[in-house]
């Protein structure tokens, strides 16, 4: 990761500029200025820098404008972007923001501290992002070449990318889950639910190692939110939702087999077969069966596991919901297939649960 990260100022305003760049050398970042928007897309082609902070209105390009140009340049499109404005009050003007491509946002007059805050998850963002795509850079060209060799004889560079993968699944597990026994969990309920299923050894071993990444874009939501042992408002729900599409944005270029089936999780598997589920409302056969899978086992996963505002459920409960259903989770919620080869081989989650981690 970067010991020093660089922050793009994009704003009209000269005091506006003056007074973010002194509060980024204050806390060792270095920043960049740029007048308007369409000096801040040259800037950001030009110097590449970790994060940029947009305001919404400004001549010659607006941010919304700006922020859609830098998204469809290659080199920079996934540059985490945070929109300061003082002009964003409704829901419309929020949702073109999302459209356009920003990942954050902040009203002004800004408050230090939340601005700060949102600036460091950003960049954890960022910062994983790019190790991911320097462990995948790296080893395409070796997995083109030797691939079949690799897996097979599990050298040590077979050995080190699936740690790699490992390690960085915790990082997001550990934030909200102190153990990290569920991403190992849900690893092994779903290469033993897609080897029930028939699928052959590739994919159930693709699976087995992608499926721990299921909540990667977890990095980038708040600690307020992503530890609130209350409730969530409609707005930190929305909030929520976003790790899935965050996970995805982490994922989504790589030209590993094990991260291409990771980015498809990430992104499909809060989907219902039913078209109620989230971020796409993707039905039936256009989720990604891998994001079938991992919805029946993580959501077994989670409701046996206690947590800070519910407590665990036993394993015949938890079944009971799934196949039957209570209300708030429903059988048409999962692919047919999937709930059968679940309600068919459920023993097997029950041992893989209280199977003491390695």
């Amino acid at each position: 990761m970067n010991d020093t990260h660089t922050i793009l100022i994009v704003d009209d305003n000269e005091g506006v500029r003056t007074f973010l760049q002194a509060l980024c050398a204050d806390n060792d970042y270095a920043s960049l200025g740029a007048a308007d928007g369409q000096e801040g897309v040259e800037a950001a082609e030009k110097h590449k820098p970790d994060l940029i902070l947009m305001d919404a209105s400004m001549p010659k390009l607006n941010g919304f404008e700006a922020i859609r140009a830098i998204r469809s340049r290659e080199p920079v499109k996934h540059i985490p972007i945070i929109m300061l404005t003082g002009e964003l009050k409704s829901k419309e003007n929020m949702f073109e923001g999302i459209e356009a491509g920003a990942d954050d946002f902040l009203s002004k007059p800004i408050e230090n501290r939340e601005l700060l805050l949102r600036i460091r998850n950003n960049l954890r963002v960022k910062d994983y992002y790019d190790l991911l795509e320097h462990y995948n850079t790296d080893l395409a060209e070796q997995v083109r070449e030797r691939t079949l060799e690799l897996e097979k004889a599990n050298t040590d560079l077979g050995q080190s990318y699936r740690e790699t993968i490992h390690r960085l699944t915790l990082v997001a597990e550990y934030r909200d889950e102190g153990t990290g026994a569920h991403i190992m969990r849900i690893g092994c309920y779903a290469k033993e639910l897609a080897t029930k299923m028939g699928f052959d050894k590739t994919f159930v071993e693709q699976i087995f190692y992608a499926a721990p990444m299921h909540d990667i874009g977890k990095i980038g939501v708040p600690d307020s939110i992503l530890l609130k042992q209350s409730g969530l408002s409609l707005d930190e729900w929305e909030v929520m939702k976003g790790h899935t599409t965050i996970g995805e944005m982490m994922l989504q270029d790589s030209t590993g087999p094990y991260l291409i089936t990771a980015a498809k999780i990430t992104a499909s598997h809060h989907e219902r077969w039913d078209g109620g589920g989230y971020p796409a409302g993707l039905r039936g056969e256009e989720i990604p069966v891998e994001g079938r899978i991992v919805n029946i086992v993580d959501q077994y996963d989670a409701l046996r596991s206690a947590r800070p505002y519910k407590p665990a459920l036993d394993h015949r409960q938890v079944v009971d919901i799934i196949t039957r259903g209570d209300g708030r989770t429903l059988p048409q919620h999962f692919d047919p297939d999937v709930l059968s080869a679940f309600a068919e081989n459920s023993e097997r989650f029950n041992e893989l649960f209280n199977k003491k981690p390695l």
